[in-house]
């Protein structure tokens, strides 16, 4: 007898997001993986979201589980409130935004990487996506990042959106052990804390998705130059700082959680942001913290001078 295939727990968060959910909700269906278990939370829709999640019935052997109400702070709290209950079970873990359309192997494919590695290590499976508009017509895709997935890297940025992320129980015990920290967002939360415990990233550079892009979005499209120019600005305003902070007290909270390794580099990242100009650059070649691209890293050296990572 061949074995169960694994129980995949996809966690929806909506808000307002009756415009494009049917066909979100149409792409799970279509999952050449079959079994999956949806579990919706809404944080106060005011359209038609929550008369579309109850009325959904998938095909197959999926389950649907009752709309649960989110915390009502943002789509990163509601991600981590939903990961962080007890009673959301699996074998995997997978993050599912409103307005997406899967491809039909995205869970499938996932699993595939993710199986081969030890269940008792913690593994994150993350993806690069297709971005499309507001009809559906395809508008490019992420950037590649070619650099390999790491704590000194996650330290200044996230490599994979939440949308393309699945992870194993052991990924998932970390979070849960973590609670519903205050971050920016639950992806690059997530990266963070797989790689500073020491567990294994896979980033595949095929797209698993096609990522809507609109005017709603909780999160923008970050290719081409108006997002470059739109996160320099943030850059010069200090608005990096301020998320490099909350990822910090977080990282703080939960320090008994990292390897030795990964809480020398964080001192060394904290001096970095904290010191004189000779002791920042000290801590810079120190640390060995990374961007994924050129123009990342020139941004660093900027940051580290300027004092404003």
């Amino acid at each position: 007898m061949s074995p169960a295939a694994p129980d995949v727990a996809v966690l929806l968060c909506t808000f307002n997001g009756g415009r494009y959910l049917q066909e979100q909700l149409e792409s799970l269906s279509r999952q050449t993986h079959p079994r999956w278990t949806l579990y919706p939370a809404d944080d106060g829709s005011s359209d038609a979201t929550l008369s579309i999640l109850e009325q959904w019935s998938p095909a197959g052997p999926a389950v649907v589980k009752p709309v649960r109400t989110g915390p009502g702070r943002g789509h990163a709290a509601n991600f981590l409130s939903l990961l962080c209950a007890q009673d959301v079970c699996g074998d995997y873990f997978a993050y599912a935004d409103q307005d997406d359309v899967w491809d039909a192997d995205k869970l499938a494919r996932a699993l595939q990487r993710l199986t081969a590695v030890p269940a008792s290590l913690p593994a994150l499976y993350c993806a690069r996506t297709r971005s499309i508009d507001s009809h559906g017509e395809v508008c490019g895709e992420s950037p590649l990042f070619s650099r390999p997935p790491a704590f000194a890297n996650a330290l200044l940025q996230n490599i994979g959106g939440g949308n393309t992320m699945l992870m194993n129980a052991a990924a998932r015990e970390l979070l849960l052990a973590a609670g519903p920290v205050d971050v920016v967002s639950h992806d690059w939360w997530t990266y963070l804390l797989v790689t500073g415990a020491g567990g294994e990233v896979i980033y595949d550079p095929q797209p698993c998705l096609s990522y809507r892009q609109h005017g709603d979005n909780a999160v923008g499209d970050a290719r081409g130059l108006g997002a470059r120019l739109r996160r320099y600005r943030g850059f010069l305003r200090g608005r990096n700082a301020g998320w490099y902070e909350r990822n910090l007290s977080a990282l703080r909270a939960n320090i008994e959680l990292l390897t030795p390794r990964n809480r020398e580099l964080l001192q060394q990242f904290e001096k970095l942001r904290c010191s004189h100009l000779p002791g920042r650059i000290g801590a810079l070649r120190a640390s060995g913290v990374y961007a994924q691209t050129t123009s990342g890293q020139l941004g660093l050296y900027a940051a580290t001078l300027l004092k404003k990572i």
